[in-house]
């Protein structure tokens, strides 16, 4: 169960090792490489809104960031079996994060908040939207009536998310995240000074030029490859889908209270 309160960081380690959020993780080692794979070949689904041309063409290079950057067995050879996320990796880009919130806070900037993953992440999202607000930051506000072929752009507790037929989609789409900032330049609405998301909601903004940070799963290699090349600010290794959502609350918790914001 998780622990309660906010962890130390060995405390957090062991959680996300014990809830599979890190360490050995349910994300198989040949899902991985076939991503990385049409990653590689410019199979649009997998670059989540950003534009990476040909500089990912080979999939070797796209499994050595995310060994560097998510900490995947770093072995070509390596096909099938369990694959892994380094649980140092995950708390570290947490760190980051968490001060990239602390500027946010600071400058009482507008944030927006966007999920692909409602049925894991839109809780964290929630949690941190709630502590920016306290904290002074606006928190971004969609336009209405927006729409992509997948659904309609909705937004629920703070957080941005695509609706599919009275459910909460998921989508690598980074078309909802287009949907709002071409919206919100029609109307003449300043764009927003950071974006907390994930999927292509955290690739596209940060290919528009807006500050994107966000988290990724180790067989989502496009928002890794968007750091490493500073269109995206900070990028978190995580299972994004574990069977509780509650397991991620002691990281949100420390998170948070890295960030100043608890």
């Amino acid at each position: 169960m998780p622990i309660p309160g906010t962890p130390s960081r060995a405390e957090l380690v062991d959680h996300l090792v014990r809830t599979r959020i890190a360490g050995d993780v349910a994300t198989p080692r040949e899902n991985n490489l076939s991503h990385y794979r049409k990653l590689a070949n410019a199979d649009r689904h997998y670059w989540f809104g950003l534009e990476l041309g040909d500089r990912w063409s080979d999939e070797q290079d796209v499994l050595a960031v995310m060994a560097e950057r998510a900490g995947v067995n770093d072995d070509p050879e390596y096909r099938y079996g369990q694959d892994t996320i380094d649980p140092e990796l995950t708390v570290a880009g947490l760190e980051r994060l968490a001060g990239r919130l602390r500027k946010a806070a600071d400058g009482q900037q507008r944030v927006l908040f966007a999920t692909g993953h409602p049925g894991g992440l839109l809780d964290v999202h929630r949690a941190t939207a709630a502590a920016l607000r306290a904290a002074g930051c606006e928190i971004v506000v969609i336009p209405e009536g927006l729409a992509t072929e997948e659904g309609y752009v909705m937004q629920f507790a703070d957080v941005a998310v695509l609706e599919h037929g009275a459910t909460l989609w998921h989508t690598h789409s980074g078309e909802p995240m287009k949907a709002i900032l071409t919206a919100m330049e029609r109307e003449g609405r300043p764009l927003p000074d950071l974006v907390v998301a994930d999927h292509g909601w955290a690739g596209y903004a940060g290919q528009h030029g807006v500050d994107s940070v966000g988290y990724a799963d180790s067989n989502d290699p496009a928002l890794f490859l968007a750091e490493a090349e500073g269109t995206v600010q900070v990028t978190v290794p995580l299972d994004d889908h574990v069977v509780s959502p509650r397991h991620y609350d002691p990281m949100t918790a420390y998170l948070l209270a890295e960030a100043g914001l608890s």
